[in-house]
């Protein structure tokens, strides 16, 4: 396990998602319990992009989205699917980027700071068959702090997350 994780702060989101990745995959461990992956994920994310105010996961139980391992205020236990951001990225099975969470109908309000969104679906492909395993979610106090480079990259991740630590 690598004993620090630091990137530097001053290269753009795309630099920094490059670096992130290649420490996380030398970071976490297939043979550690995934919960405990996934939390030193949070972590490392949390450390690495201060745009960043929450960063977490819910997991899917079989019938709705279950709070697991995250980094930031206390956050909202389950979520229904189609309810809010994270329930509707659940049922879509898509990325879902929100500029505005004020201007998003339903939107779940765990932290009243928060103003910007992103959940990207975390799904396991077993040769033809798909698994819906949870959602990453990310918040920022700030508008706007969410765009295709961060859709990208997190997309990757997730993929990254659901082939090798789930």
């Amino acid at each position: 396990m690598a004993e620090e994780f630091i990137i530097d702060k001053s290269l753009t989101d795309e630099m920094k998602y490059e670096e992130f990745i290649s420490m996380i995959i030398n970071l976490l461990d297939r043979g550690d319990n995934f919960l405990s992956n996934l939390g030193n994920f949070t972590a490392a994310f949390k450390q690495t992009f201060e745009k960043v105010s929450w960063v977490g996961f819910y997991l899917f139980d079989g019938t709705k989205l279950c709070l697991g391992p995250f980094q930031g205020k206390i956050a909202c236990t389950t979520i229904e699917l189609g309810k809010g951001v994270c329930g509707t990225s659940a049922k879509q099975l898509k990325t879902i980027i929100v500029p505005d969470v004020d201007q998003y109908p339903g939107h779940i309000s765990c932290d009243s700071e928060s103003k910007s969104e992103i959940v990207v679906p975390i799904i396991k492909k077993d040769t033809a068959e798909k698994t819906f395993l949870g959602v990453l979610d990310l918040d920022s106090t700030s508008y706007n702090s969410f765009n295709e480079t961060d859709k990208k990259y997190l997309e990757l991740l997730c993929k990254y997350l659901a082939e090798e630590i789930f």
